[in-house]
């Protein structure tokens, strides 16, 4: 061993161990590995991608809609797995719209795979209206524009991954709407639903939840489908 004199003023010392050295770079290592992995731009395109395809079927186009998007499943096997929506594809023989219907899809799939809340797309496209009119869906539903319906389908889908939270009645509710429903077929003399709706014929769109099920009950506009009432 070799002996080193020191000329100056100790100010501090360490003792260096090699051993607790590595011991401690490789704990980190550990660390880094088992943290789970979040969606990130970095994160490569699997081979292998979980998707589900929803057709919208609208009065403005001729051909149906055919939106199908693809989900990467995050740390798979552990307590931190987790479903994200990767990409996203809007096919039709319609060609009248392929511009924005592209540039939509990129658009989409980009903020997916920037990682973060992806969520805010839902609101975003749902915000849409065409100013030559919006259209019912079958079962009364109001849709304000082609891209509104996009969005519909994306809360659909993010909403089965668990993303999003579902708007599910409770039994409650759905006994309340049940009553309301049974009181104003007694007022029309026991008149029929619409076929296929659920709804009396000439019930209005409601501002909730944009379904055609708003009827007057005692001089009151009420919601047969979610409730809401302008009385309270």
């Amino acid at each position: 061993m070799t002996t080193v004199k020191i000329d100056q003023r100790i100010k501090g010392f360490k003792v260096v161990d090699p051993t607790l050295e590595r011991s401690t770079a490789s704990a980190a290592a550990e660390e880094l590995a088992a943290a789970p992995v979040q969606m990130n731009e970095a994160l490569e395109r699997p081979e292998t991608l979980i998707g589900a395809t929803y057709k919208i079927k609208s009065p403005l186009f001729e051909h149906a809609l055919y939106v199908t998007v693809n989900d990467v499943v995050l740390n798979a096997g552990t307590p931190h797995e987790q479903r994200r929506p990767f990409e996203i594809f809007i096919n039709s023989k319609n060609m009248d719209h392929f511009q924005w219907i592209v540039a939509l899809t990129r658009i989409m799939s980009a903020v997916f795979r920037k990682g973060g809340d992806c969520t805010f797309l839902v609101e975003e496209l749902k915000a849409v209206f065409d100013p030559r009119g919006g259209y019912l869906k079958k079962g009364g539903i109001y849709m304000p524009s082609i891209v509104a319906e996009i969005g519909a389908v994306l809360e659909r889908h993010l909403i089965t991954i668990g993303l999003l939270e579902g708007h599910a009645l409770d039994e409650d509710q759905k006994r309340y709407l049940a009553e309301k429903r049974a009181a104003y077929e007694a007022a029309q003399g026991g008149s029929t639903l619409e076929p296929g709706d659920g709804f009396p014929p000439g019930a209005q769109v409601c501002g909730k939840c944009s379904t055609q099920a708003v009827v007057q009950m005692d001089g009151c506009a009420t919601c047969l489908n979610c409730g809401y009432s302008k009385c309270g």
